[in-house]
């Protein structure tokens, strides 16, 4: 059988600092940024919905593309108080994620802007997706950053 994962696990963020390890920034989601996203979302849902209607003659174009609005909606709302817990904490060794998720800065192949999210990708090819970060390229930045001064410090 597989390792069984504790739920209560799942969504918390949970950092025991190494000896030598500096904790540097919490990098939470934000309200702003989360309702930013989905309002995208829903109109280019809506413009997708109503041109593929109206693409196959339907006479629906209108009651369609209203349809996708408000499934985003709901979508927003039903995820928003999960969204708004997950958060990942940056050290001067790595990034610790929730569920147990972490990327060390030397394993770090790549951190990018990605929308209003932050992809990680490691020299592995592993990807982790920062979700809703305020000022997102500010944030690579400060990865960036504390990246270089471990590998200075490193000699790598």
């Amino acid at each position: 059988m597989g390792e069984e994962i504790r739920t209560s696990s799942l969504g918390k963020t949970v950092l025991e600092l190494e000896p030598g390890e500096k904790h540097l920034r919490d990098i939470r989601s934000d309200r702003a940024t989360y309702l930013r996203d989905h309002a995208v979302m829903a109109v280019l849902g809506m413009g997708i919905v109503g041109m593929v209607l109206a693409f196959i003659g339907s006479d629906h174009v209108l009651i369609g593309s209203v349809g996708a609005v408000l499934a985003l909606i709901v979508r927003g709302l039903w995820l928003y108080s999960e969204q708004m817990k997950f958060h990942w904490v940056l050290t001067n060794q790595r990034l610790v994620g929730p569920g147990g998720r972490q990327a060390y800065l030397l394993e770090l192949d790549k951190a990018r802007r990605l929308f209003g999210d932050i992809q990680l990708v490691t020299n592995g090819g592993d990807k982790h997706l920062i979700k809703h970060v305020a000022n997102a390229e500010a944030v690579v930045a400060e990865i960036e950053a504390a990246r270089a001064k471990r590998a200075r410090r490193k000699g790598a």
